[in-house]
């Protein structure tokens, strides 16, 4: 029979006192992170007991960390104790498999997300018809077209305010990790879709809550949150049919590629992407494989 969530982990957590003879204060520790991956795990992923959980929600969820701005090291540890805890589980064979083994940490941190094409991308966007004039679906692709032409962080997307967008300028000022504002341009299919959203959707979604500052609400007029939001990307992936780990970081991650891609500096994405270290840009960033095998093929004189 599965426990609850919170229920397997302070019996691990007694285990690791009494078995283990790890200090008071390290089980604390195990026990504050594992209480946070089960917070977003029953929240988000709806998930009630630890054998429900798969690697792919726990790689969304050490994604969710990296959105809320955490370093590498503290994502390190949260995946430390996720590790200590299923092998737990399955040593008490209160789980069939250890979804993760095959994680590696610290390392993973730096294990970039599933990336989309650009076809892929239109692919996800058409799942929220343009032409639509449903207030939700207009508001959803308007969350999905800002998310991929801006690139940004869930977090940022949930606190844009209705007077962050500039659309005569044609930017958005944005409120990052540190409290730190930054400008960053939106594109032009973007800027179609949010003035549809301002005058569609939104009317719609104030009235009940006319003082709300929030650029995205819902029906009842409040702001939407990180969750929602992600709700949101998760099914324009699943309507357009791509079975990668799709989430909000993943339409980040794929702005920055693609803006590679095409020729844009580093240091240019590093002010849009609002990272304070060109190292973490790079991270960022890839080769697709067809164009290293096409330059190869080019260049090297036995290709």
């Amino acid at each position: 029979m599965d426990l609850p969530l919170d229920r397997e982990i302070a019996e691990f957590g007694e285990f690791i006192i009494l078995e283990r003879g790890l200090a008071g204060n390290t089980r604390s520790a195990y026990v504050f992170d594992l209480e946070s991956a089960a917070a977003y795990l029953r929240d988000v992923q709806k998930v009630t007991s630890w054998s429900q959980v798969t690697r792919d929600m726990l790689l969304d969820y050490l994604d969710d960390l990296r959105d809320r701005g955490l370093e590498s090291t503290t994502a390190a540890h949260h995946l430390i104790a996720l590790k200590m805890l299923f092998r737990y589980l399955k040593n008490e064979e209160r789980i069939k498999d250890d979804v993760t083994e095959v994680m590696e940490s610290p390392r993973l941190w730096k294990i970039l997300p599933d990336f989309l094409s650009e076809q892929e991308v239109i692919d996800i966007l058409k799942a929220f018809p343009e032409e639509s004039d449903d207030p939700l679906e207009v508001r959803n692709r308007t969350i999905l077209e800002l998310l991929y032409s801006s690139g940004l962080r869930v977090s940022e997307t949930a606190n844009l305010t209705f007077k962050a967008i500039d659309l005569e300028e044609e930017m958005i000022r944005v409120t990052g990790k540190g409290s730190k504002t930054r400008l960053v341009p939106v594109g032009k299919p973007a800027l179609r879709q949010l003035r549809r959203y301002l005058e569609l959707s939104r009317p719609v979604f104030s009235a009940r809550n006319p003082a709300n500052p929030a650029l995205f609400l819902s029906y009842r007029g409040r702001a939407l949150d990180r969750e929602r939001i992600w709700q949101v990307v998760k099914l324009a992936a699943s309507r357009a049919g791509i079975t990668k780990n799709i989430h909000p970081h993943t339409l980040r991650h794929s702005f920055a590629s693609h803006l590679l891609a095409h020729g844009a500096d580093l240091r240019a994405i590093q002010e849009m992407l609002g990272h304070a270290n060109i190292a973490t840009t790079e991270i960022y960033t890839h080769v697709d494989r067809s164009k290293l095998i096409s330059v190869h093929r080019q260049f090297h004189p036995r290709g």
